[in-house]
């Protein structure tokens, strides 16, 4: 007797098409999985059989084979209980009915539970490319499959209750297509709470209109890090296809945030400086998504960056300026997406008073040195930004609150990343930071007055080809605040000043 059900598998945040292939021979009470299945799959013999037992079905008594084709792709997890236990009982002719054109996820419980497994996303927008009608999914995955309109998703609680189904006893119904409704954007946080400090907001409003990394470098207590938290209240909503793939990234890690898998609202990641480089850019003997990857299309927060590790801070150069990063194994090479805006934080020296205007720096000028130093030039360079935060008077601090709120920054940092996507229509990036060297001049059109001002800056300063460019993009993301396309004096003079840092404590 022979049996085949549909199913999928993950490569990367990629779905492919798996066939669950049964066999009920006679012989000696065998269950084999073969074609290439880990541990966890492997596994899977022990609770389907105990689930079909508990179902009230009955386990056949033979040699049972299944193979999961293609077998020469690695098989990972526990998302083949289901298809598995569904072969079996049509081999064994236990299931009356069948519905052609579906596709089977589900980890199976002891007593016949379908219980939720990781991915669901990226394979059912992958069963819905492939020509599948159906699918058939955890009732705990359901955010994640009411997503995907032009599907019929079902997610029955237990192995019995989709036999029922199957066998048209009992019919379930679709999932309601969730389709694009953006959720309306609430934060904890506000930059109204951010006392004084009205370059670094400036700054950081830059930063955020034209997707720019940032360092913010000042003493303890400064407010480098309640500035950094409140970046996500600036940024635009995700459009539908970033918030898509940001969701199929969350997916493949079991992160989907629950009662609202299709979130709007821009990542935001703080690792600790204790983490790994394969915990930040992703890895593993299966390499799943790092922190990097987690934070695609929003915000990763890097707090005391020279306490990082070098490893670690030297890996991120690489995906910061590709936006993907691979991960390579003897047996797989997978690519996860990173497009991210950098947000890093620093003290100028270890007791953190270098620089400081009444408070006396305790360090030796070594010691400052070597801190500072465990920020490579390369990696320094590839911080578009960077902007000193300076220590609060008293005067600030005890004032009312005379800034302006997120919600009102947030709307020129719309209509400044509107002017982009207007501008980058068609071309794979869509925000001045990733504006390509070969483009740099002929986007960032200037005045002859801001020409000048730049050569001059260039020669006296002696700028990187990468430092010059960067400056443009930065003009360019001004000159878009200002709702203007050419790129004058002023904008040159305020980028300037976001690049002059490094001189001032790297020399």
């Amino acid at each position: 007797m022979f049996c085949k059900t549909n199913s999928m598998g993950i490569l990367g945040i990629d779905a492919f098409e798996v066939l669950v292939e049964v066999d009920i021979a006679r012989g000696l009470p065998v269950f084999d999985i073969v074609g290439l299945p880990d541990i966890g799959v492997k596994e899977s013999r022990n609770r389907v059989r105990a689930s079909i037992k508990n179902s009230g079905f009955e386990f056949p008594v033979g040699k049972i084979t299944v193979n999961l084709a293609p077998a020469d792709v690695k098989k990972n997890g526990s998302l083949y209980d289901l298809p598995i236990a569904l072969s079996i009982l049509r081999a064994s002719e236990q299931i009356a009915g069948w519905r052609d054109g579906s596709v089977f996820l589900g980890e199976l419980s002891l007593s016949g539970e379908i219980k939720s497994v990781n991915g669901v996303l990226p394979m059912v927008l992958k069963a819905k490319d492939l020509g599948f009608v159906n699918a058939i999914i955890p009732k705990e995955n359901a955010e994640e499959g009411a997503i995907v309109s032009g599907l019929n998703v079902f997610v029955p609680s237990n192995l019995r209750e989709l036999a029922s189904h199957l066998s048209a006893n009992v019919v379930l119904k679709p999932l309601p297509p969730k389709g694009f409704v953006p959720t309306k954007l609430s934060y904890d946080a506000d930059f109204l709470d951010v006392k004084g400090q009205f370059k670094a907001k400036r700054a950081v409003e830059v930063a955020a209109a034209g997707g720019h990394n940032i360092l913010l470098i000042g003493a303890p207590g400064s407010g480098k890090s309640m500035l950094a938290k409140r970046i996500p209240t600036i940024l635009p909503p995700l459009e539908f296809d970033e918030a898509i793939e940001t969701t199929k990234v969350h997916s493949v890690t079991g992160n989907v945030p629950k009662g609202n898998a299709l979130d709007f609202c821009r990542p935001f990641r703080a690792p600790h400086h204790t983490i790994s480089l394969a915990g930040l850019t992703g890895g593993g003997s299966i390499p799943m998504p790092g922190e990097i990857s987690l934070a695609h299309n929003g915000v990763l927060f890097l707090d005391e960056l020279p306490e990082f590790s070098r490893q670690v801070l030297e890996g991120l150069r690489q995906p910061i300026e590709d936006k993907v990063v691979t991960i390579s194994r003897a047996r797989s090479k997978l690519t996860y997406p990173c497009s991210i805006m950098l947000v890093a934080a620093m003290n100028p020296c270890p007791c953190g008073f270098f620089g400081h205007t009444t408070k006396r720096c305790k360090c030796l000028p070594i010691a400052v040195s070597r801190y500072l130093n465990r920020i490579s030039g390369p990696m320094l360079d590839r911080i578009d930004i960077h902007v000193e935060v300076l220590p609060i008077d008293f005067t600030d601090m005890s004032r009312a609150p005379d800034g302006e709120a997120s919600a009102v920054i947030r709307q020129r940092v719309i209509k400044a990343r509107q002017r982009q996507l207007f501008r980058f229509a068609g071309k794979r990036f869509n925000c001045n930071a990733e504006i390509s060297s070969a483009l740099v001049n002929e986007v960032c059109s200037t005045t002859d007055s801001a020409a000048k001002m730049i050569k001059m800056a260039f020669d006296r300063l002696s700028f990187s080809a990468r430092a010059y460019n960067k400056i443009l993009k930065i003009a360019k993301t001004i000159a878009d605040l200002d709702g203007v396309e050419m790129i004058d004096t002023k904008h040159i003079a305020e980028a300037l000043q976001y690049r002059d840092l490094d001189r001032r404590y790297w020399g």
